[in-house]
């Protein structure tokens, strides 16, 4: 099994979470939905990446198109709000 592969996931969902986070603290009060779309996708990466079915899917090069077409949408996305 490639473990770079699958570390390279978390980091990747540990990264969307974290942004997600930082922008929950300067949106208090508003509109926290705005947040939710970085911290659900990085924390479902996350879990994901941590059961046997998910690092299996990992694995395969259709998995790497996938999360990193999102996380690219994502990071934009995390630039503009």
């Amino acid at each position: 099994m490639k473990n770079y592969r699958i570390n390279n996931f978390r980091m990747a969902g540990y990264a969307a979470l974290a942004a997600g986070l930082i922008n929950l603290r300067y949106q208090w009060g508003s509109d926290v939905s705005k947040s939710l779309v970085l911290i659900l996708p990085g924390a479902l990466l996350l879990l994901f990446s941590l059961t046997t079915p998910g690092k299996n899917w990992m694995q395969t090069k259709s998995s790497t198109a996938v999360v990193g077409s999102v996380g690219s949408l994502l990071l934009i996305y995390s630039f503009i709000i």
